[in-house]
């Protein structure tokens, strides 16, 4: 019998090793690269561009509650402050909506002895998601005139009261002249924030007001409207500058404002504004003010035909964070709003010294 080794006198040929298949090894990951590649960098920017959860007041490892709360229907809590008169001793009763950046301490500054003359209870508020009332991340431009309806009631401050908003406080107002005007008994609007994209504004009119914002200011207003999911990312990115209020750059600030701007510098609560997360505070208050809104306060018919409550609309002609010129064609267009224009007055005119108690005196007596 033959050697196995052998065929017709040769010997046989070693046998080869066969090859890998196609699909693995080196080769195989190299075509699988670029989708692993792709998925990992979709997975780092959507972690870029989600906001870190809000620390709620008063859960585990959150800030404290501090002062009283009350609870609306949804179960989200408000917090307020109370000055002025007794509740139960007031003659006139107003709820005051703080602004951009702060807090229910930053109310409006009523003198005691006007408070004392004329019998006045303030309340204010923290808006959700600020100082330490809960975040609403479903809120809309319609949502806040019916938290401060509950919070009126559950004050039990009487089927009226009067209101007074400043900047996207006072943006607001517009909400509550809209969803609850029959429970007002006077409104005041002090630099209110308007949204470029309402109707109603001529182009010339948005384009002007639109020009006076600093470009950081124009790319932030942008992204809140037509990327509101890109606002917590613009606002926090380091590649391109923030929002010029977020970012406290001066320069948003007329000559005014730098003269009352020490004035600040005393909110030793500065630090609870921001506690809960700038998300749910800072960053949805620009969403929703710059949002796409389902109606337009220049539309608006006048609430009171009647002529029995008045609405009042403060500006300064310097401000240049919420510029001026769209409140002058809301006065303009709107006749049942009494303007007051301040013509050597920035956006910070509210605090000025004397000037809350100028702003009441006009809302409660008529004094102009």
């Amino acid at each position: 019998m033959a050697d196995s080794g052998v065929a017709n006198g040769k010997t046989a040929a070693p046998p080869t090793k066969p090859s890998p298949p196609a699909s693995s090894g080196s080769s195989g990951l190299s075509k699988r690269f670029p989708r692993i590649a792709f998925m990992l960098l979709l997975a780092l920017l959507y972690r870029q561009l989600q906001a870190p959860a809000p620390k709620i007041c008063g859960t585990p490892g959150s800030p404290p509650v501090t002062g009283p709360r009350i609870q609306l229907k949804d179960g989200r809590h408000l917090a307020y402050y109370e000055s002025g008169v007794p509740k139960d001793e007031a003659k006139y009763k107003i709820i005051f909506s703080h602004g951009f950046d702060s807090c229910r301490y930053d109310t409006l500054q009523v003198s005691p002895e006007l408070a004392q003359e004329l019998g006045i209870y303030l309340l204010s508020f923290d808006r959700p998601g600020y100082g330490e009332s809960d975040p609403h991340p479903a809120r809309t431009e319609n949502s806040i005139a019916f938290d401060i309806e509950e919070l009126a009631d559950s004050l039990q401050l009487g089927p009226k009261f009067y209101l007074a908003g400043f900047s996207m406080g006072g943006e607001i107002m517009w909400s509550c002249l809209k969803n609850i005007p029959h429970r007002l008994a006077g409104v005041s609007m002090l630099a209110p924030v308007g949204n470029y994209w309402w109707s109603g504004y001529p182009s010339n009119v948005s384009t002007a007001a639109w020009h006076v914002q600093l470009q950081q200011d124009q790319w932030a207003v942008r992204v809140a409207h037509h990327a509101p999911w890109l606002t917590y990312w613009w606002n926090t990115q380091k590649l391109f500058p923030a929002s010029s209020v977020v970012s406290f750059n001066p320069a948003v600030l007329s000559r005014q404002d730098m003269a009352v701007l020490p004035k600040l510098a005393f909110r030793t609560y500065a630090e609870q504004v921001r506690q809960q997360g700038e998300h749910e505070s800072l960053h949805r208050d620009m969403m929703v003010g710059f949002g796409k809104w389902g109606w337009s306060p220049l539309e608006m018919e006048d609430p009171f035909p009647g002529g029995e409550v008045a609405v009042h609309l403060w500006h300064g002609a310097e401000d240049l964070i919420v510029p001026v010129q769209l409140s002058r064609y809301i006065a303009e267009r709107l006749p049942w709003v009494r303007y007051h224009e301040l013509p050597t007055a920035g956006h910070l005119f509210p605090i000025a010294d004397g000037m809350g108690d100028v702003i009441v005196k006009s809302m409660l007596l008529g004094d102009d």
